[in-house]
């Protein structure tokens, strides 16, 4: 995969002053800068969350949630598919699944030469709250499904109020079926809430500066009258290469 060189991020395109820790972008926004893809592309993109294997480090062997990953790095300003590796959190970062590395299945080609994912890091990457230097950075992306049954709520963050250890991550809506629940928080870093927001359509987005705030997200669990509902998200990690260990 790769890409044009991205530019320094800008401070545009927010419903949020310019010194906060967090950005939220409407649906609408990205399908405007997704509109160069046809309907049948961003239709296969969607589709690919259907193909995920389950999380088989998940506590407990539990089931509910489906997992792929990715990493990239820049090389001569082109964004360029790692080989497939393991990812690591620190216990300090993951208390519930920290301190172990996770071999999550690879992203499928299909996603990696995607011209979708291509223009969804570019959009985030120019518009993250706060500086970074794409040289010197790497790009993580995870497509995780959250499966609730009637029998239990589900957890789309087990670990709970937390941070992944990056400097941004986006957290990007795909699909959302027949759930209640899920809603987006955020926390300053003495845990005290400072935004809540419950992301329902398609592409419907938020970015954080993972150094500054904590965030999580509430239990799902089906509406009434259907057995199972699923939510579909797009996470997008933005960290310096050197030293770092990718964790989300």
């Amino acid at each position: 995969m790769t890409t044009k060189a991205i530019q320094p991020p800008n401070t545009a395109v927010t419903d949020h002053n310019a010194s906060a820790p967090y950005r939220c972008f409407p649906s609408a926004e990205l399908k405007q800068n997704l509109a160069a893809h046809s309907e049948e592309q961003l239709k296969l993109f969607l589709e690919s969350w259907e193909d995920l294997p389950v999380d088989s480090y998940m506590k407990d062997g539990a089931d509910y949630r489906r997992r792929r990953y990715g990493s990239f790095h820049w090389t001569a300003g082109k964004l360029v598919a790692d080989p497939a590796g393991v990812f690591h959190q620190t216990q300090e970062v993951n208390s519930l699944h920290g301190g172990v590395d996770r071999a999550f299945p690879p992203l499928s080609d299909s996603v990696l030469e995607s011209g979708v994912l291509d223009t969804l890091i570019h959009f985030f990457m120019a518009r993250l709250p706060g500086e970074f230097d794409p040289v010197t950075s790497g790009v993580g992306v995870h497509q995780i499904r959250i499966t609730a049954t009637r029998d239990a709520d589900r957890l789309p963050a087990p670990e709970g109020v937390h941070e992944d250890g990056h400097h941004f991550v986006a957290q990007v809506l795909m699909r959302r079926t027949d759930i209640d629940g899920g809603e987006s928080q955020i926390f300053d870093r003495n845990r005290r809430p400072i935004y809540r927001t419950t992301l329902r359509e398609a592409f419907e987005s938020i970015v954080i500066d993972d150094r500054r705030v904590f965030h999580g997200v509430s239990a799902i669990r089906p509406v009434d009258g259907v057995r199972q509902g699923i939510r579909d998200m797009l996470l997008i990690d933005y960290f310096p290469v050197q030293g770092h260990h990718a964790g989300a």
